[in-house]
């Protein structure tokens, strides 16, 4: 019992260690200072759709709304009798003098649609910066302006932090609370210590050029995190990928928690898959769950989880109020700790299978981080 108190007392203090680091890997991140640019060059918006996201429509408007000289929106569905068609439709009549284009593009021959129909977007791209933005997104009107600033010479990608904005479920408010506290924790830390050779999903701005040269995205059809595959092959190319300055808004919808534990766990299952190592640190992301199994052998130390909550908040107060500004997590901190013990339940999940459930179907993740339909097996939506 001894040996098993000293292994999670130091697993704790590194964990401890951990809640340090994001506080001053915050600091590090917003010390950082955008000089305006004077170059405006032409971007491409290109959003893959699929369904009607909670505020489409909002979503949507908000990159038309850009205060930018020349920019195009490109929208991508697999075909023209998805509901979302007529919302995009109504955002183009809106904003005709917006250059804006519809394509279908069909069912995809690979596993990752979403990176089918960006891939056939990028034929269609007029320009050279292309911004790839997922439909529950939202920015303001100067989002493009900071996308232009940011893209310096050296640099080929640059990633967008985003806050999480929950749905109308007390679920989405666990999740959004998680991501905005946990989630960009571990990758401002990552940032801090090892630089950024990966990229976040929901709105990703590259070079054209630098995405031919690291083989196209049609190198990317096969990974479920093919937003982490694209940061890792840019980096290894040799061009900069950068966290941005700019914060976009992530809409995650009020999924009810049969939806909202299976996104959780193809998370988890995908990150296990395509960062082994990094799968394990996360680990020291959960002071409170360490604390409390310390406790549960040896509970004369209770105090070390009155310790461990107090790093924990101010670890997530830095991260989700000073940086992400985030409404939802300082009006229900009490809902923090509620959420840490659901993610250390999801991250032990994680090692238990490779199945996944994404968009009605199933995949097998494969040990590379690619993955594979399964044949015959469909779910219902």
């Amino acid at each position: 019992m001894f040996v098993l108190s000293l292994i999670f007392l130091c697993l704790l203090i590194g964990s401890l260690v951990y809640c340090v680091l994001i506080v001053v890997a915050a600091r590090q991140y917003l010390a950082v200072r955008l000089l305006p640019s004077h170059s405006l060059p032409p971007i491409t918006i290109m959003k893959p759709l699929s369904g009607l996201d909670e505020g489409l429509y909002e979503n949507l408007r908000s990159f038309f709304e850009q205060d930018y000289p020349l920019f195009e929106v490109l929208f991508a569905v697999r075909h023209m009798e998805d509901p979302a068609v007529q919302v995009a439709r109504k955002v183009m009549d809106e904003f005709q003098d917006v250059p804006a284009r519809l394509i279908a593009v069909g069912e995809s021959p690979s596993p990752n649609a979403k990176v089918f129909s960006l891939r056939r977007m990028l034929e269609l791209a007029r320009h050279e910066i292309i911004v790839m933005a997922d439909s529950d997104t939202r920015v303001d009107d100067g989002f493009l302006k900071v996308v232009a600033a940011e893209m310096k010479d050296d640099v080929g990608l640059i990633t967008c932090p985003y806050r999480a904005v929950a749905g109308n479920s007390s679920w989405s408010r666990l999740e959004a609370i998680g991501l905005n506290t946990e989630f960009l924790g571990g990758v401002l830390v990552a940032r801090l210590l090892m630089g950024m050779d990966f990229a976040l999903g929901p709105a990703i701005a590259a070079r054209k050029s630098v995405l031919d040269q690291i083989g196209g995205l049609a190198r990317l059809e096969n990974y479920l995190a093919e937003d982490f595959v694209m940061g890792n092959l840019v980096a290894a190319s040799g061009h900069r990928v950068i966290l941005s300055s700019y914060r976009i808004e992530h809409r995650i919808g009020g999924q009810r928690f049969k939806l909202n534990l299976e996104h959780r766990l193809r998370w988890a299952r995908s990150t296990r898959r395509s960062r082994r190592i990094g799968y394990l640190g996360l680990l020291f992301t959960n002071p409170l769950a360490l604390s409390l199994l310390l406790c549960a052998v040896h509970p004369q130390w209770y105090p070390l989880a009155i310790v461990a909550l107090l790093f924990r908040a101010a670890a997530a107060w830095a991260v989700a109020v000073e940086v992400l500004h985030d409404p939802l997590t300082s009006g229900n901190w009490w809902l923090v700790p509620v959420q840490d013990l659901m993610s250390f339940g999801v991250w032990v999940g994680g090692f238990f299978g490779r199945s996944i459930s994404w968009r009605g179907r199933r995949y097998n993740i494969q040990k590379d981080g690619t993955y594979a339909d399964i044949e015959g097996e469909a779910l219902a939506r």
